[in-house]
């Protein structure tokens, strides 16, 4: 399965031009997607996604 980071209540955006992206279920900044760095390091997908609540927003 492929992780949408974006949809996940774990994904934050940073302040950090550097590192812009944020995972913070495993604690870390990024460039990159977290899913990806987690697959990179790991060999395995995301075990920590959890999908946001919906809002109700329109």
């Amino acid at each position: 399965m492929k992780v949408n980071c974006f949809k996940c209540q774990f994904f934050k955006v940073t302040w950090d031009p550097q590192n812009p992206r944020s995972c913070t279920a495993y604690g870390f900044k990024t460039k990159q997607m977290p899913s990806v760095v987690v697959k990179q390091s790991s060999g395995m997908d995301c075990l920590k996604f959890v999908p946001k609540a919906e809002s109700g927003r329109m």
